[in-house]
């Protein structure tokens, strides 16, 4: 195994300095938020490790299942990716996302079993995803219809997350619907705001909501997935009474989400465009650490 290539391959596919921060705070929020809505004290710190651990892994997962679903079309439009050029094989990373899974079994095992029956539900989705759910030209076909069915794997990883704490616990905590549906908003920020190019960065075949919608259009639908998850997080706010506290720092990033996305309809251009991709990943970033921490540092100070 030429570990100089994994980690060409990580910085390109998988960035861990930019992946690890994120799936730390949304698994830690996750497992926190539950807490919260059941009014339930937080578990051990054993359900924290085991829930980043098993988010990292099923994201490397989900990873490792792009390869091997979009490999002819990289082939054929994105030659410059590490799989087609040849700096790993398919094998060896289908090989680590196989790997990986009795990881993740052995560390809910270890932590709480009965947990597992939500870890196969997650990959009883990822495999039908992966296999585009047997429709792949009608799925193809109607592009909003493939995001929400894609990104519905993030209230299931949501749902097996926060299950890391309601299941010992013994029962689900009210609200928790907001939660797993805030999970979906957030997906659909991210997978939007990062296919949103500039347009001589489009390439041909390669889809993304820029080329498909158009720029603004584009633009303003992500707005609106953005609202979305602003209302939803508000609700999570309202349910773990701090709802205030959380309209006023959610509004801020709203305001900036926007501000950015006016931007970008106006001059899509290179810069623009890795803007949108970042700030789609601050505001997920941000939902998350209010959502999950907000009320816990409000209980400190109250």
């Amino acid at each position: 195994m030429n570990f100089q290539a994994l980690w060409a391959y990580q910085a390109e596919r998988f960035p861990l300095a930019k992946t690890a921060p994120i799936l730390a705070v949304f698994s830690a929020a996750s497992i926190a938020v539950s807490a919260e809505l059941a009014d339930r004290p937080l578990p051990g710190w054993g359900a924290f490790v085991t829930g980043f651990i098993v988010a990292f892994l099923i994201f490397f997962q989900m990873r490792a299942c792009d390869e091997w679903k979009d490999l002819e079309d990289d082939k054929r439009y994105r030659p410059d990716r590490p799989i087609p050029r040849g700096l790993v094989s398919l094998k060896l990373i289908l090989s680590l996302g196989a790997l990986s899974m009795p990881i993740a079994v052995l560390a809910i095992w270890l932590w709480h079993p009965p947990v597992l029956w939500l870890l196969a539900l997650v990959w009883v989705w990822l495999a039908a995803m992966t296999a585009e759910f047997g429709v792949p030209e009608w799925l193809k076909a109607r592009p909003v219809i493939y995001l929400v069915s894609h990104m519905a794997i993030m209230p299931l990883i949501d749902l097996l997350l926060t299950g890391i704490e309601w299941v010992p616990g013994g029962s689900v905590g009210k609200g928790l619907w907001l939660f797993l549906l805030l999970s979906l908003a957030n997906g659909c920020v991210l997978e939007i705001g990062r296919k949103l190019w500039a347009p001589e960065n489009e390439i041909a075949g390669v889809d993304t909501y820029s080329a498909l919608w158009g720029p603004a259009r584009a633009a303003s639908i992500w707005s609106v997935t953005v609202l979305m998850s602003f209302a939803l997080l508000l609700g999570v706010g309202m349910a773990t009474g701090v709802f205030w506290m959380t309209l006023f720092l959610g509004a801020i990033g709203l305001a900036v989400c926007l501000r950015s996305a006016v931007a970008y309809a106006r001059n899509p251009n290179d810069q623009a465009e890795k803007r949108m991709d970042t700030i789609a990943g601050l505001w997920v970033f941000a939902c998350y650490a209010i959502a999950g921490f907000l009320p816990l540092v409000m209980g400190v100070f109250s």
